[in-house]
């Protein structure tokens, strides 16, 4: 008997220390269950704060949070703002001035164009150099200064734009001062009524004298070469267009008695030869202007060296009154405004001028100048113009 306790006694033992390890597998065996795999860090920490294991059941370790949809909004760099940037509002920043396109100093092919097609509108005289000089900034500058452009003297862009559209493009010849005739109109041999009235005219501007007849010899040639070489046409004695053209401008229409040789009626003598002086004409050099007379008298300290008859600007145009002074002097000029030819042209008052006037010549004073003072008698306009100094007073007056 106290052997069978015995041995219940140790199967007893055997069977507590049974239980006892089914306790402690079955709580470890539930802590395994509910930790995951990847908590192990979770349940470091739960240990070394001595949370055993199994000792809460319902307070599991949550779940890592599962990441916030992002915003793209958020991502985006905040959008530049170069106002952001710019000073606050005050005075605008002035306008830069307009950038040259061709200025003094420069060189080449385009100062050549800009010098050709300067020289077409009359603002640019001498020989085509290429070189943008004092010559060409006064030629720009007054271009400018006519249209009421700033008149810097640089060409910018608005003023290319202006003289192109008012020229023509320049030949070669015309950009290196070539000079090359064109087709002949008239020349040696030729006969008719044509070679008159060119003998006509060559007369009126005394580059041939003697009786008009209506063949084209020797004298007719020379008359005509001779013409040319005065003028920078290339001299070969024959009519061409450019020859034409400038022999026109400064002649009228012959009349039957130049054609054929008659001799005219004569003219009664001048209204003004005893109407009394401004007393501004009786000191200095002075082409003194008397509208009450329709006359010029050119006058050198007091004393009369020439009368001439003039006609003068309408009603709607008058002739400026005053005393004024020669600006300048032009002998071949070409009017921009009405394109009509004013030769042996002196300015006083802006654009008015004494000049020669062909319509003056031919309808005598059935009309009126645009303002200026019109002469008509060719050969005293040629000697007023040599005997008139830039500077000389002009005096314009009623008597």
């Amino acid at each position: 008997m106290a052997q069978g306790r015995k041995l219940l006694g140790g199967w007893g033992a055997i069977t507590a220390t049974l239980v006892a390890l089914l306790v402690v597998a079955g709580t470890s065996f539930g802590v395994l269950v509910l930790a995951e795999p990847d908590d192990s860090e979770a349940l470091q920490t739960r240990a070394a704060a001595g949370v055993p294991r199994g000792s809460d059941k319902t307070a599991e370790t949550p779940p890592p949070a599962e990441p916030k949809a992002q915003d793209p909004k958020a991502e985006q760099p905040e959008a530049h703002d170069p106002k952001a940037e710019q000073p606050k509002a005050g005075k605008p920043p002035a306008p830069k001035p307009p950038q040259p396109l061709l200025e003094q100093g420069d060189r080449g092919v385009d100062v050549r164009e800009l010098q050709s097609r300067l020289k077409q509108l009359e603002w640019y005289f001498p020989d085509v150099t290429g070189r943008y000089d004092d010559t060409t900034v006064v030629a720009v500058r007054g271009f400018q200064r006519k249209r009421g452009f700033d008149a810097t003297g640089a060409v910018d862009e608005r003023t290319w734009r202006r003289v192109v559209s008012m020229s023509r493009m320049p030949t070669d010849d015309e950009m290196h001062n070539r000079l090359t005739p064109g087709p002949t109109i008239l020349g040696p041999g030729d006969t008719g009524l044509e070679v008159r009235e060119l003998q006509a005219r060559l007369i009126q501007i005394a580059w041939m004298s003697g009786d008009v007849t209506d063949y084209y010899g020797e004298t007719t040639t020379a008359a005509v070469a001779g013409f040319q070489t005065k003028r920078a046409i290339p001299s070969t004695g024959e009519v061409d267009q450019r020859t034409l053209d400038r022999l026109l401008a400064m002649t009228t229409e012959p009349t039957g008695d130049e054609l054929f040789n008659r001799e005219p009626e004569p003219e009664p003598a001048p209204v003004a030869a005893g109407a009394p002086l401004d007393p501004r004409c009786l000191t200095g050099r002075v082409m003194c202007v008397d509208k009450s007379s329709n006359s010029l008298r050119w006058v050198v300290d007091g004393d009369v060296q020439m009368t001439v008859d003039v006609r003068f600007g309408s009603d709607e145009l008058p002739t400026d009154e005053g005393e004024f002074a020669v600006s300048y002097k032009s002998i071949d000029h070409v009017s921009s405004l009405y394109d009509t030819p004013m030769p042996y042209a002196m300015f006083f008052s802006g654009g008015q001028a004494v000049h020669y006037s062909p319509d003056f010549a031919a309808n005598g004073y059935n009309g009126a100048s645009h303002g200026c003072v019109n002469v008509r008698d060719y050969g005293a306009i040629q000697s007023l113009f040599d005997q008139v100094y830039v500077g000389d007073k002009v005096v314009v007056y009623w008597s």
